[in-house]
Protein backbone atom coordinates (compact mmCIF):
# COMPACT_ATOMS: atom_id res chain seq x y z
CA UNK A 1 0.00 0.00 0.00
CA UNK A 2 1.58 3.15 -0.81
CA UNK A 3 2.54 5.60 2.05
CA UNK A 4 0.57 8.73 1.99
CA UNK A 5 2.23 11.83 0.59
CA UNK A 6 2.97 15.08 2.91
CA UNK A 7 0.90 17.25 0.54
CA UNK A 8 -2.11 14.25 1.13
CA UNK A 9 -2.11 14.76 5.07
CA UNK A 10 -2.47 18.32 5.20
CA UNK A 11 -5.03 18.17 2.72
CA UNK A 12 -7.06 16.08 5.46
CA UNK A 13 -5.95 18.25 8.56
CA UNK A 14 -8.94 20.60 9.42
CA UNK A 15 -7.31 24.38 9.92
CA UNK A 16 -7.40 25.99 13.24
CA UNK A 17 -10.30 28.73 13.46
CA UNK A 18 -8.24 31.16 16.38
CA UNK A 19 -11.24 32.17 18.70
CA UNK A 20 -12.65 35.79 18.79
CA UNK A 21 -13.56 36.75 21.56
CA UNK A 22 -15.30 40.83 21.74
CA UNK A 23 -15.03 42.69 24.86
CA UNK A 24 -16.70 46.18 24.91
CA UNK A 25 -17.26 49.07 27.47
CA UNK A 26 -16.22 52.76 28.41
CA UNK A 27 -12.65 52.32 29.18
CA UNK A 28 -12.95 55.66 30.99
CA UNK A 29 -9.51 56.40 32.84
CA UNK A 30 -8.28 53.22 31.42
CA UNK A 31 -7.26 52.30 34.77
CA UNK A 32 -5.44 48.06 35.49
CA UNK A 33 -8.72 46.86 36.42
CA UNK A 34 -9.90 47.34 32.64
CA UNK A 35 -6.71 45.85 31.70
CA UNK A 36 -6.74 43.01 33.99
CA UNK A 37 -10.62 42.12 32.75
CA UNK A 38 -9.11 42.03 28.92
CA UNK A 39 -5.87 39.89 30.42
CA UNK A 40 -8.81 37.34 30.88
CA UNK A 41 -10.45 37.83 28.10
CA UNK A 42 -7.50 37.39 26.01
CA UNK A 43 -7.13 34.06 27.94
CA UNK A 44 -10.21 32.98 26.72
CA UNK A 45 -9.55 33.07 22.66
CA UNK A 46 -6.87 33.39 20.70
CA UNK A 47 -7.11 37.35 18.77
CA UNK A 48 -8.77 39.92 21.24
CA UNK A 49 -10.71 42.60 19.80
CA UNK A 50 -12.55 45.54 21.83
CA UNK A 51 -15.13 48.07 21.37
CA UNK A 52 -14.81 51.19 23.07
CA UNK A 53 -18.25 53.87 23.13
CA UNK A 54 -18.50 57.15 22.02
CA UNK A 55 -18.72 60.31 24.25
CA UNK A 56 -22.09 60.91 23.31
CA UNK A 57 -23.22 57.47 23.90
CA UNK A 58 -21.18 57.56 27.37
CA UNK A 59 -22.72 60.50 28.53
CA UNK A 60 -26.43 59.14 27.47
CA UNK A 61 -25.85 56.33 29.41
CA UNK A 62 -23.69 56.83 32.34
CA UNK A 63 -22.90 60.48 32.70
CA UNK A 64 -19.40 62.88 31.21
CA UNK A 65 -16.20 60.78 30.59
CA UNK A 66 -13.03 62.03 32.10
CA UNK A 67 -10.87 60.92 28.79
CA UNK A 68 -11.99 61.59 25.35
CA UNK A 69 -12.87 59.09 22.96
CA UNK A 70 -9.64 59.44 21.57
CA UNK A 71 -7.99 59.01 23.97
CA UNK A 72 -9.52 56.25 25.34
CA UNK A 73 -9.00 54.63 22.31
CA UNK A 74 -5.11 54.91 21.95
CA UNK A 75 -4.99 53.54 25.48
CA UNK A 76 -7.24 50.75 24.84
CA UNK A 77 -5.06 49.98 21.84
CA UNK A 78 -1.68 50.29 23.97
CA UNK A 79 -3.25 47.92 26.34
CA UNK A 80 -0.54 44.35 25.77
CA UNK A 81 -3.45 41.84 25.76
CA UNK A 82 -5.39 43.65 23.08
CA UNK A 83 -5.62 43.14 19.22
CA UNK A 84 -7.84 45.16 17.63
CA UNK A 85 -9.75 48.10 18.53
CA UNK A 86 -13.47 49.14 17.60
CA UNK A 87 -13.85 52.50 17.63
CA UNK A 88 -17.48 53.91 18.23
CA UNK A 89 -18.71 50.38 19.37
CA UNK A 90 -22.84 50.68 20.35
CA UNK A 91 -23.56 50.59 24.04
CA UNK A 92 -25.41 47.50 23.86
CA UNK A 93 -23.80 44.69 22.25
CA UNK A 94 -25.58 43.37 19.52
CA UNK A 95 -25.14 39.83 17.60
CA UNK A 96 -24.40 41.66 14.17
CA UNK A 97 -21.51 43.87 15.91
CA UNK A 98 -20.03 40.23 16.80
CA UNK A 99 -20.68 38.96 13.74
CA UNK A 100 -19.71 41.91 11.64
CA UNK A 101 -16.18 41.23 13.61
CA UNK A 102 -16.31 37.40 13.70
CA UNK A 103 -16.49 37.13 17.08
CA UNK A 104 -17.47 33.87 18.89
CA UNK A 105 -18.33 35.54 21.81
CA UNK A 106 -18.20 38.75 24.72
CA UNK A 107 -16.48 38.78 27.10
CA UNK A 108 -17.82 41.11 30.45
CA UNK A 109 -17.01 41.32 34.35
CA UNK A 110 -19.04 39.85 36.45
CA UNK A 111 -20.54 42.95 37.12
CA UNK A 112 -23.73 44.64 36.12
CA UNK A 113 -23.90 47.22 33.40
CA UNK A 114 -27.52 49.11 32.35
CA UNK A 115 -28.28 51.32 29.69
CA UNK A 116 -30.04 54.53 30.74
CA UNK A 117 -33.34 53.08 30.56
CA UNK A 118 -32.61 50.05 33.31
CA UNK A 119 -31.76 47.61 30.22
CA UNK A 120 -28.92 44.92 31.00
CA UNK A 121 -26.38 45.96 28.07
CA UNK A 122 -25.65 42.62 27.42
CA UNK A 123 -29.26 41.19 27.34
CA UNK A 124 -29.02 40.21 23.67
CA UNK A 125 -25.86 38.02 23.29
CA UNK A 126 -26.99 36.39 27.08
CA UNK A 127 -30.24 35.09 25.24
CA UNK A 128 -28.11 33.98 21.95
CA UNK A 129 -25.28 32.13 24.47
CA UNK A 130 -22.20 34.21 23.22
CA UNK A 131 -21.72 35.49 26.53
CA UNK A 132 -19.04 34.51 29.54
CA UNK A 133 -18.13 36.32 32.02
CA UNK A 134 -14.69 37.19 33.89
CA UNK A 135 -13.83 38.11 37.40
CA UNK A 136 -14.22 41.73 38.12
CA UNK A 137 -11.03 42.89 39.51
CA UNK A 138 -12.77 44.51 42.97
CA UNK A 139 -11.48 47.78 44.74
CA UNK A 140 -10.85 50.28 41.88
CA UNK A 141 -13.37 51.84 39.06
CA UNK A 142 -13.33 55.26 37.40
CA UNK A 143 -15.94 56.27 40.27
CA UNK A 144 -13.55 55.17 42.92
CA UNK A 145 -10.36 57.27 41.52
CA UNK A 146 -12.79 60.28 40.40
CA UNK A 147 -13.81 60.49 44.32
CA UNK A 148 -10.27 59.64 45.70
CA UNK A 149 -9.61 63.24 43.67
CA UNK A 150 -12.66 65.19 44.47
CA UNK A 151 -12.69 64.30 48.22
CA UNK A 152 -8.57 64.45 48.12
CA UNK A 153 -8.24 61.55 50.31
CA UNK A 154 -5.00 59.91 51.33
CA UNK A 155 -6.15 56.42 52.91
CA UNK A 156 -5.61 54.98 49.94
CA UNK A 157 -1.98 55.29 50.34
CA UNK A 158 0.96 52.99 51.26
CA UNK A 159 2.59 54.32 53.80
CA UNK A 160 5.03 53.79 57.26
CA UNK A 161 5.39 49.84 56.87
CA UNK A 162 3.18 49.14 54.08
CA UNK A 163 5.30 51.27 52.00
CA UNK A 164 7.23 48.57 49.87
CA UNK A 165 4.59 45.64 50.87
CA UNK A 166 3.82 43.63 47.83
CA UNK A 167 0.61 42.08 49.89
CA UNK A 168 -1.47 43.73 52.05
CA UNK A 169 -4.79 43.64 53.76
CA UNK A 170 -8.16 44.05 52.68
CA UNK A 171 -8.44 47.88 53.51
CA UNK A 172 -12.04 49.59 54.14
CA UNK A 173 -11.17 52.90 53.10
CA UNK A 174 -12.96 54.64 51.21
CA UNK A 175 -11.88 57.06 47.82
CA UNK A 176 -15.73 58.11 47.65
CA UNK A 177 -18.45 59.27 49.58
CA UNK A 178 -21.08 57.63 50.77
CA UNK A 179 -23.12 59.06 48.37
CA UNK A 180 -21.06 57.28 45.88
CA UNK A 181 -20.89 53.70 46.99
CA UNK A 182 -21.94 50.50 44.92
CA UNK A 183 -21.99 47.02 45.11
CA UNK A 184 -18.61 47.07 43.12
CA UNK A 185 -17.16 50.08 43.15
CA UNK A 186 -17.80 51.49 46.97
CA UNK A 187 -15.25 50.04 48.85
CA UNK A 188 -11.51 49.84 48.36
CA UNK A 189 -10.54 46.19 48.74
CA UNK A 190 -7.77 45.54 46.05
CA UNK A 191 -5.12 43.07 47.62
CA UNK A 192 -1.78 43.01 45.40
CA UNK A 193 -0.19 40.20 45.59
CA UNK A 194 2.69 38.54 43.79
CA UNK A 195 0.28 36.43 41.58
CA UNK A 196 -1.19 39.62 39.98
CA UNK A 197 2.04 41.07 39.39
CA UNK A 198 3.07 38.13 37.64
CA UNK A 199 -0.04 37.52 35.76
CA UNK A 200 0.48 41.37 34.47
CA UNK A 201 4.44 40.87 33.83
CA UNK A 202 5.66 40.10 30.56
CA UNK A 203 8.05 37.42 31.63
CA UNK A 204 10.32 38.56 29.22
CA UNK A 205 14.48 39.59 30.29
CA UNK A 206 16.97 41.72 28.25
CA UNK A 207 18.79 39.55 25.50
CA UNK A 208 22.44 39.89 24.84
CA UNK A 209 23.40 43.13 23.22
CA UNK A 210 19.96 44.55 24.39
CA UNK A 211 19.87 48.47 24.64
CA UNK A 212 18.32 49.05 28.20
CA UNK A 213 16.68 51.94 28.30
CA UNK A 214 15.53 53.42 32.34
CA UNK A 215 12.53 55.66 32.72
CA UNK A 216 11.32 56.95 36.67
CA UNK A 217 8.16 58.72 38.04
CA UNK A 218 5.05 58.84 39.33
CA UNK A 219 3.20 57.14 36.57
CA UNK A 220 0.01 58.35 38.71
CA UNK A 221 -3.20 57.48 37.26
CA UNK A 222 -2.19 56.73 33.60
CA UNK A 223 -2.64 58.55 30.93
CA UNK A 224 -1.69 59.50 27.09
CA UNK A 225 0.73 61.62 28.21
CA UNK A 226 2.48 58.57 30.28
CA UNK A 227 1.95 56.68 27.14
CA UNK A 228 2.85 58.73 24.52
CA UNK A 229 6.30 59.38 26.65
CA UNK A 230 7.03 55.28 27.23
CA UNK A 231 6.28 55.08 23.30
CA UNK A 232 9.19 57.53 22.67
CA UNK A 233 11.58 56.03 25.63
CA UNK A 234 10.71 52.32 23.97
CA UNK A 235 12.05 53.82 20.69
CA UNK A 236 15.49 54.60 22.33
CA UNK A 237 15.87 50.92 22.52
CA UNK A 238 14.89 47.50 23.25
CA UNK A 239 14.19 46.95 26.89
CA UNK A 240 12.17 49.69 28.73
CA UNK A 241 12.59 49.97 32.49
CA UNK A 242 10.47 51.52 34.53
CA UNK A 243 11.15 52.95 38.01
CA UNK A 244 8.03 53.43 40.21
CA UNK A 245 8.43 56.11 43.44
CA UNK A 246 7.07 54.57 46.56
CA UNK A 247 3.67 56.64 47.65
CA UNK A 248 5.60 58.86 50.55
CA UNK A 249 8.39 59.88 47.61
CA UNK A 250 5.50 60.99 45.50
CA UNK A 251 3.84 62.76 48.03
CA UNK A 252 6.80 64.68 48.84
CA UNK A 253 7.44 66.16 45.31
CA UNK A 254 3.99 66.27 44.28
CA UNK A 255 2.16 67.55 47.44
CA UNK A 256 -1.85 67.65 48.30
CA UNK A 257 -3.03 64.14 47.95
CA UNK A 258 -1.01 62.40 45.39
CA UNK A 259 -0.36 60.12 44.30
CA UNK A 260 -4.48 59.06 43.34
CA UNK A 261 -3.37 55.72 42.58
CA UNK A 262 -1.17 53.35 45.45
CA UNK A 263 2.03 51.92 44.62
CA UNK A 264 1.08 48.50 43.60
CA UNK A 265 -2.14 50.40 41.35
CA UNK A 266 0.47 52.40 39.61
CA UNK A 267 2.70 48.76 39.08
CA UNK A 268 -0.44 47.06 37.72
CA UNK A 269 -1.26 50.06 35.18
CA UNK A 270 2.50 50.34 33.69
CA UNK A 271 2.78 47.12 33.41
CA UNK A 272 -0.28 46.80 31.23
CA UNK A 273 1.32 48.97 28.70
CA UNK A 274 2.69 47.17 25.40
CA UNK A 275 6.05 49.08 25.71
CA UNK A 276 6.97 48.02 29.19
CA UNK A 277 9.27 45.76 29.43
CA UNK A 278 9.82 45.96 33.15
CA UNK A 279 8.85 47.52 36.49
CA UNK A 280 10.83 48.41 39.75
CA UNK A 281 8.56 48.72 42.37
CA UNK A 282 9.66 51.44 44.86
CA UNK A 283 12.63 52.88 42.79
CA UNK A 284 15.14 55.24 44.50
CA UNK A 285 13.99 58.46 43.32
CA UNK A 286 17.88 59.69 42.47
CA UNK A 287 19.37 57.24 39.80
CA UNK A 288 22.41 55.80 41.22
CA UNK A 289 25.55 54.07 40.18
CA UNK A 290 24.29 50.62 42.04
CA UNK A 291 20.79 51.03 40.04
CA UNK A 292 22.29 51.46 36.81
CA UNK A 293 25.06 48.73 36.83
CA UNK A 294 22.68 46.37 38.39
CA UNK A 295 20.25 46.96 35.91
CA UNK A 296 22.74 46.98 32.98
CA UNK A 297 21.25 50.59 32.01
CA UNK A 298 22.43 51.91 29.06
CA UNK A 299 20.34 55.20 28.65
CA UNK A 300 17.68 57.14 31.61
CA UNK A 301 15.12 59.43 29.95
CA UNK A 302 13.23 61.52 31.45
CA UNK A 303 10.33 63.97 29.53
CA UNK A 304 9.70 67.61 29.59
CA UNK A 305 8.17 68.27 32.89
CA UNK A 306 10.52 70.10 35.85
CA UNK A 307 12.90 67.82 37.42
CA UNK A 308 12.30 67.78 40.97
CA UNK A 309 15.33 67.90 43.14
CA UNK A 310 15.74 65.02 45.80
CA UNK A 311 15.31 65.76 49.46
CA UNK A 312 19.12 66.74 50.13
CA UNK A 313 18.27 68.70 47.09
CA UNK A 314 20.62 66.89 45.03
CA UNK A 315 19.92 66.13 41.10
CA UNK A 316 18.52 62.42 41.34
CA UNK A 317 20.06 62.36 37.63
CA UNK A 318 23.38 63.24 38.35
CA UNK A 319 25.11 59.90 38.20
CA UNK A 320 23.58 58.92 34.37
CA UNK A 321 24.76 62.28 33.77
CA UNK A 322 28.02 61.92 35.04
CA UNK A 323 28.08 58.91 32.69
CA UNK A 324 26.89 60.64 28.96
CA UNK A 325 23.85 58.22 29.55
CA UNK A 326 21.37 60.79 30.22
CA UNK A 327 18.39 61.88 27.65
CA UNK A 328 15.31 64.18 27.67
CA UNK A 329 12.37 63.37 25.63
CA UNK A 330 9.38 65.09 24.08
CA UNK A 331 6.69 62.87 23.56
CA UNK A 332 4.84 65.79 21.79
CA UNK A 333 1.85 65.20 24.72
CA UNK A 334 1.29 68.03 27.49
CA UNK A 335 -1.25 65.63 29.16
CA UNK A 336 -0.52 65.54 32.95
CA UNK A 337 -2.32 63.97 36.04
CA UNK A 338 -3.11 67.53 37.24
CA UNK A 339 -4.53 68.58 34.35
CA UNK A 340 -6.92 65.26 34.64
CA UNK A 341 -7.35 66.43 38.11
CA UNK A 342 -8.77 69.95 36.78
CA UNK A 343 -10.85 68.05 34.66
CA UNK A 344 -12.62 66.16 37.54
CA UNK A 345 -12.58 69.71 39.79
CA UNK A 346 -14.20 71.72 36.77
CA UNK A 347 -17.65 69.41 36.21
CA UNK A 348 -17.27 68.00 40.06
CA UNK A 349 -21.35 68.46 39.84
CA UNK A 350 -21.31 66.41 36.94
CA UNK A 351 -19.69 63.58 38.18
CA UNK A 352 -21.06 63.69 42.05
CA UNK A 353 -24.71 63.41 39.88
CA UNK A 354 -22.94 60.61 37.48
CA UNK A 355 -22.08 58.74 40.62
CA UNK A 356 -25.31 59.08 42.46
CA UNK A 357 -26.73 57.69 39.43
CA UNK A 358 -24.85 55.00 39.15
CA UNK A 359 -25.25 53.58 42.14
CA UNK A 360 -29.23 53.81 42.16
CA UNK A 361 -28.99 52.11 39.15
CA UNK A 362 -26.41 49.29 40.34
CA UNK A 363 -28.51 48.60 43.77
CA UNK A 364 -31.50 47.88 41.54
CA UNK A 365 -29.52 45.54 39.65
CA UNK A 366 -27.79 44.05 42.12
CA UNK A 367 -30.96 43.53 44.02
CA UNK A 368 -32.78 41.87 40.80
CA UNK A 369 -29.59 39.54 40.25
CA UNK A 370 -29.70 38.11 44.02
CA UNK A 371 -33.57 37.70 43.39
CA UNK A 372 -33.27 35.97 40.37
CA UNK A 373 -30.10 33.87 41.18
CA UNK A 374 -31.82 32.77 44.49
CA UNK A 375 -35.13 31.97 42.33
CA UNK A 376 -32.79 29.71 39.90
CA UNK A 377 -33.85 31.86 36.60
CA UNK A 378 -30.06 33.11 35.60
CA UNK A 379 -28.57 30.47 33.15
CA UNK A 380 -25.16 32.53 32.68
CA UNK A 381 -22.66 31.00 34.23
CA UNK A 382 -19.15 32.40 35.01
CA UNK A 383 -16.35 32.04 33.54
CA UNK A 384 -13.29 32.88 35.90
CA UNK A 385 -10.03 32.88 34.38
CA UNK A 386 -6.84 33.89 36.54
Amino acid sequence: MPQAQPNDVLSKVTPLVPKKPFSDVSYDMVHFGHANSLRQAKAMGDYLIVGVHTDEEITKHKGPPVFTQEERYKMVRAIKWVDEVVEGAPYVTTLETLDKYECDFCVHGDDITMTADGVDTYHIVKAAKRYKECRRTEGVSTTDLVGRMLLMTRQHQQVGEAEYLVGRDHSDSLGTDASARSPWTGVTQFLPTTQKIMQFSSGLTPKSGDKIVYVAGAFDLFHVGHLDFLEKARQEGDFLIVGLHTDPVVNRYKGANYPIMNLHERVLSVLACKYVSEVVIGAPYSVTSDLMDQLKVDLVCHGMSEIMPDADDSDPYAEPKRRNKFKILDSGNDMTTQRIVERIIEHRLDYEVRNKKKERKEKAAYAAYIKAKAEGRLDIEPIHVE
